[in-house]
């Protein structure tokens, strides 16, 4: 395989635990401990993203070379890896939880390419850590597959996300609960091989924070800016202001986007949300299907709801007030602070409103479209509506002649469209006045709608069933769907099955609707 150039600064340039010692435990003054993959015994790839071998610099015959496997299923080191685990801490569900850390997911190291560009290698599923609590370190197919594609499918959809490597199976059963109900089973192990710049989260920061740590707090505070954010310019201070300010505004953006797509995270702790603005940790995630502000893909949040599709801009602002609480004995000036809450909502708004225009095919949004762009999001809700079919579909009325035939593809419910029929000829023509007044020419509104909208996304039926095949031992709609997902906003009409809504058997199976947080 072709050498990497590796600087591993995480590790170099803060303290770590190195005295080796792989039992769970409470890790002080350090950001890090010193671990290593737990080998496994037939590692096997099941698919790689070509895309991400190039970002390191690497050809195919470097993903075909028998190392590369072994390397990604947790058995061999390339030279330069020094792997570690992280600790940080974070809330869960709304509670402060204490440390956690990566109790599953192991660093190989940063490389940077032949652009000056920094990659992080992580493993996830790679073997226990010291922060794996009464876990075993491991990953389930499932859950990797899922991760694995979703992680690609957002890049393409324009998302900010961290990458997806390779797929391995590691030829090793893990016992797991997946429905929470005292009836374990054995399931096919996996490991997928994270990427990114960096993967540290607000997390990183309370912990040292909540236990009084000042020094290590400053420290990584300083570490982060220099590393990540190195076009920062000023005195310690206003770096730090101007950090924190840049940290809100992504998140806003990422937030925005998430809305756009109709893409569902399911776990916002604040362990979760990443310091550069990207979506980090795909977990019991979802996209919308039939139209619901209050849906939550995460069996572990049914209850409450709190991190339900409509819920996560103010999720997003509440997890950054967390991250401000940590910071505040870094960051002295209380003006920057609350002005970064204020950015956030700001660059949320604006960001989803020109996302919201390009949606619905308009130049731009004004205080007298909501009441049109309210009733539409209303009946979609009442009529069971499948949100990215009907957006993609909108684009293709004729507005010289509304008719709603084009979009009955997104009704999941005959009855709900005969009831609620004659409000939605009501709202077309409605929508038809609107694109009349904004005259914008047919060809540029559906080019702005067709680049907001995506014809394809990883619905969940779609993953399971990729799962079970792999299960089987065929990784070929695993590849499929990395195919398509590539694309998601062309038509690719030979993939046109994987661009219809959730057949009604996917309702309520497991792995289709709603997930737990067990992998």
């Amino acid at each position: 395989m072709h050498p990497l150039n590796f600087d591993n600064r995480f590790v170099h340039e803060l303290p770590g635990d190195t005295d080796g010692v792989n039992i769970p435990r409470q890790v002080y003054d350090a950001f890090w401990s010193e671990v290593k993959p737990t080998p496994v015994s037939a590692p096997r790839l099941l698919a790689h993203s070509p895309e991400v071998a190039q970002l390191l610099g690497w050809q195919d015959a470097d993903i075909t070379d028998p190392d590369f496997e072994q390397v990604f299923g947790g058995n061999k080191l390339l030279p330069g890896m020094q792997p570690y685990a992280a600790n940080y801490g974070g809330h869960q569900f709304g509670g402060w939880a204490g440390q956690l850390g990566d109790g599953r997911a192991i660093s190989l190291g940063e490389t940077v390419n032949a652009q000056g560009q920094r990659w992080e290698l992580q493993l996830k599923g790679a073997g226990p850590t010291p922060y794996s609590r009464r876990a075993d370190g491991r990953a389930v197919l499932r859950s990797s597959v899922r991760e694995f594609l979703c992680s690609e499918a957002m890049h393409h959809l324009g998302i900010p996300t961290t990458r997806a490597l390779s797929l391995v199976m590691t030829g090793d059963g893990v016992v797991r609960d997946m429905f929470y109900d005292g009836n374990p089973q054995v399931e096919p192990g996996a490991i997928v091989c994270r990427v990114a710049p960096s993967f540290i989260r607000f997390g990183n920061f309370e912990l040292p924070n909540s236990r009084g740590d000042l020094g290590l707090l400053e420290q990584l505070v300083d570490f982060t800016i220099a590393r990540d954010y190195p076009e920062l310019q000023g005195d310690t201070q206003e770096k730090r202001s101007q950090w924190f300010l840049e940290i809100c505004r992504r998140t806003a953006v990422m937030m925005a986007h998430w809305m756009r797509v109709g893409f569902v995270h399911g776990v916002m702790n604040t362990d979760n949300m990443s310091i550069l603005g990207l979506t980090i940790d795909y977990g019991p995630y979802g996209w919308l299907e039939d139209y619901d502000p209050m849906w939550t893909p995460n069996t572990t949040d049914a209850q409450g709801r709190r991190y339900a599709y409509g819920q996560q801009p103010y999720i997003g602002h509440w997890n950054l007030a967390r991250l401000r609480d940590a910071l505040k004995p870094v960051i002295g000036d209380a003006s920057v602070l609350q002005a970064g809450s204020q950015l956030y909502a700001d660059t949320y708004s604006e960001t989803f409103g020109e996302m919201l225009a390009a949606k619905f095919g308009i130049r731009a949004l004004s205080d007298e479209d909501a009441p049109w762009i309210n009733s539409a999001f209303e009946l979609m809700h009442k009529s069971e509506v499948d949100m990215t079919l009907f957006f993609r579909n909108l684009a293709s009325l004729d507005m010289r002649e509304p008719r709603l035939e084009p979009l009955l593809p997104a009704f999941y419910r005959e009855d709900l469209l005969r009831e609620h029929r004659q409000d939605w000829e009501n709202w077309l023509q409605q929508y038809r006045q609107r694109l009349q007044a904004d005259n914008l020419p047919t060809d540029e509104r559906q080019r702005r709608m067709n680049t907001a909208n995506p014809r394809f996304v990883l619905r969940n039926y779609l993953a399971q069933q990729a799962i079970d095949k792999a299960a089987a031992g065929d990784n070929g709609m695993i590849l499929e769907l990395l195919e398509v997902l590539r694309r998601p906003y062309d038509e690719q009409a030979q993939y046109a099955k994987f661009a219809e809504k959730r057949p009604e058997w996917a309702r309520h199976k497991a792995g289709c609707s709603m997930l737990s947080c067990s992998s």
